[in-house]
């Protein structure tokens, strides 16, 4: 052990030299190499330090990490020339050290120099070194530092130059898939970034709903790339009705006019129930669309052209300044829709009501009488026709007459049925005195020979012209000119027996020619 109070150690700074070494400097140390950590350059250990104090101090402050080989080399070396190297204090304040660097000596710099990738074989020279020194304490002497192997520092940065690459990959495959793209829905415009690889991939990620109907410009299917640009349009139900005729339609334009245009109706003069500028929401509207037709109408022997959108051919007769009069129509239905390029003819119709009777026959009933002669039919109670009225219209069609029409019908008296009796006694032969007379130049001579004849009065009637009264003195029934002609010869007959030829007084004569 040295005399002196405090031993010191070159743990970092620059090499000492012992005491009464010349210069100041080991033999044969030309430079002295400084480790710039910041530490002072000696540590001091109080004189009068034993071995076993010392291993306590090691212990308290020493870094309990010993290299593999250093263990190896210290357990082979004999007895008496291992011998613990001091331990020095860790050092407080100025910069912050690196771990494999703290604790100094032999240790401390062969696993610097091991981390650091220098030859084993440095190591072990150190600890021979410090072996040959007296009492194993001497300073040694700092060996340079050898350059690394090329291999083994490729061997130290290949990992490093793995993750690196790594991670510069990754962070690029990153930055391919991150696509920028434009949307574009109902009008609404933004920008978006996505990992999305086709159209229909957006739009489910970005919750967009879409149906049949909808317009999707890339299609879903499509491939999406940086900067593309997609469009949405909701379509949206129509129920037009153009020109009369009705249909159901979708269109995904926002407007009433941009439907139109889609939908290809010329509306240049049309009649629309909707204004051009409305919007048209999801739900979709009704329109009724009546575009403008050249309609020619004739009326009082002049023909009319105009151009209208009129809904029923009475309005497009109105635009061309023709009113309808009373019973007027037209060739088409007034309510009917005008298509372009048709004809309509006014009808000026007139008409009157013309009411015609006509009588209803009777019946006739017969009932037998045995008080009556055969042959002879006596009229009890005369039938009576009925009576029925009919109203008929008669319609002239610009000034030509039509076949009338019936418009009703009514009876206004009912027949009455008329009664006959019929006489079933027999009928005499002849009456004595007057059967060889000419009853048939009488009977020429009073009525024309005819039996039902009846005088202008009324009065007398049949082949002999009786009167009533004079008939039924005679045992006739009803009226003469409803008897037989047999009859009325057989009470011409009874007359003339009981009163001759005077009831005829311009005729009578004729009975005996």
């Amino acid at each position: 052990m040295s005399n002196s109070q405090y031993e010191t150690f070159a743990a970092y700074g620059p090499y000492a030299a012992p005491p009464g070494a010349p210069g100041g400097a080991w033999p044969g140390l030309h430079d002295a190499e400084t480790v710039g950590y910041g530490v002072p350059a000696y540590d001091e250990v109080p004189r009068g330090v034993t071995a076993p104090d010392a291993t306590v101090h090691q212990a308290r402050y020493e870094d309990t990490y010993r290299p593999a080989y250093e263990t190896r080399a210290h357990a082979q070396a004999p007895a008496h020339a291992r011998v613990d190297e001091p331990v020095l204090p860790r050092q407080t304040g100025g910069a912050s050290v690196p771990e494999e660097v703290r604790g100094g000596g032999t240790h401390a710099v062969s696993a610097a120099a091991r981390e650091c990738g220098a030859h084993d074989v440095d190591a072990e020279a150190d600890e021979r070194d410090a072996r040959t020194e007296p009492n194993g304490r001497g300073a040694r002497r700092r060996r340079p530092r050898y350059s690394e192997r090329p291999e083994s520092a490729v061997r130290r940065l290949l990992p490093q130059a793995l993750v690196v690459a790594f991670l510069a990959g990754g962070t690029t495959a990153f930055v391919a898939e991150d696509k920028a793209i434009e949307l574009n829905v109902e009008g609404r415009q933004r920008t978006l970034h996505t990992f999305a690889d086709s159209v229909g991939e957006l739009l489910t990620e970005q919750g967009v709903r879409t149906g049949t109907h909808d317009m999707i410009a890339p299609a879903p299917g499509a491939a999406l790339a940086s900067g593309d640009a997609i469009a949405v349009r909701y379509g949206r139900p129509v129920r037009l009705t153009l020109d009369g005729r009705r249909y159901q339609v979708w269109t995904t334009a926002p407007t009433v006019e941009g439907a139109l245009d889609e939908l290809g109706v010329r509306a240049e003069g049309a009649y629309l129930s909707a204004s051009r500028s409305q919007r048209i929401g999801r739900a979709g509207l009704a329109l009724d669309v009546r575009t403008e037709r050249a309609v020619t109408v004739m009326a009082d022997g002049r023909a009319r052209t105009v151009r209208t959108n009129a809904a029923t051919v009475r309005e497009a007769i109105e635009e061309a300044g023709i009113t309808l009069h009373g019973q007027d129509t037209t060739s088409v239905a007034p309510d009917s829709f005008p298509r372009d390029g048709q004809t309509v003819t006014v009808l000026r119709v007139s008409g009157r009501r013309e009411i015609q009777e006509e009588q209803i026959p009777f019946e006739v009933e017969r009932t037998e009488d045995p008080s009556l002669l055969k042959g002879t039919e006596v009229v009890a109670r005369p039938g009576q026709p009925g009576l029925r009225r009919t109203t008929y219209f008669v319609r002239t069609v610009n000034g030509v007459g039509q076949k009338p029409r019936r418009e009703k019908s009514e009876v206004v008296r009912t027949p009455r049925k008329q009664l006959v009796k019929v006489g079933t006694k027999p009928r005499p032969v002849s009456v004595h005195g007057a059967d060889e007379l000419d009853w048939h130049g009488l009977a020429v001579c009073e009525s024309g020979g005819r039996p039902n004849a009846v005088d202008p009065s009324g009065t007398y009637g049949g082949l002999y012209q009786f009167d009533t009264r004079t008939w039924h003195s005679l045992g006739g029934r009803g009226r003469p000119q409803n008897a037989p002609a047999e009859e009325q010869t057989y009470r011409a007959k009874k007359l003339y027996m009981s009163r001759g030829a005077t009831p005829w007084p311009h005729c009578g004569a004729r009975l005996h020619k």
